[in-house]
């Protein structure tokens, strides 16, 4: 098994990456739709009520993740700790739906893995040390006119979305040269999949 490790930062073109491996047969392991799986666990649901209260539930008590967003992503001292404790929550029950996913990779040495192409996307890839477990680094570039502009789409408040650029750089170190390749996202997705499709072939070889 060959392990592919993006990064990139906030609406860089991860996703838009993700599925041009996924497009060629590569799995792809996606924290943030684990992350939505774990926080429907009851046992979750109660340790985010215990911390945050039951403000943050929504119809039929499920979680509220905007009103939850609210509670962690802000300005203050505050709501980094906020955010620190949600990570204390869900972050473990991520970690082992990944490992889960990762069979028999264990700790051999990158690329003796036998298998297929499985590729991590998980926005704190470096912070969180998933590079280690990847034989090699793609790296999303996307200039930040682009970039910037794709994060007006989302429509997150100003203090939110400054917030969010904080927890990714906290901890943010550059993924090692010797194993990484750019991959440049900012104009059309066929542009962005002919870099991938020249990456698995240069993999390939």
């Amino acid at each position: 098994m060959t392990v592919i490790g993006l990064v990139g930062r906030i609406a860089a073109g991860k996703s838009t990456v993700a599925r041009a491996f996924e497009r060629h047969g590569a799995a792809i392991i996606d924290a943030d739709r684990i992350a939505h799986a774990v926080l429907t666990e009851p046992a979750v649901i109660g340790e985010i009520v215990a911390r945050f209260g039951t403000g943050v539930l929504g119809e039929g008590g499920a979680v509220n993740r905007p009103a939850l967003a609210r509670e962690v992503f802000g300005p203050t001292p505050a709501h980094d700790q906020a955010l620190r404790d949600l990570e204390g929550i869900v972050h473990p029950r991520i970690r082992g739906v990944i490992e889960a996913r990762l069979p028999d990779a264990g700790d051999l040495p990158a690329g003796k893995q036998d298998g297929g192409l499985v590729v991590l996307d998980v926005p704190l890839l470096m912070q969180a040390g998933w590079d280690r477990r990847c034989d090699r680094i793609v790296e999303v570039a996307c200039d930040e006119p682009t970039r910037q502009q794709r994060l007006d789409a989302r429509g997150w408040p100003a203090g939110q979305r400054a917030a969010r650029e904080r927890a990714w750089q906290r901890n943010y170190r550059p993924p090692s040269p010797e194993k990484t390749v750019r991959v440049d996202a900012s104009g059309d997705p066929s542009y962005t999949w002919k870099q991938v499709e020249a990456f698995l072939a240069d993999l390939s070889r």
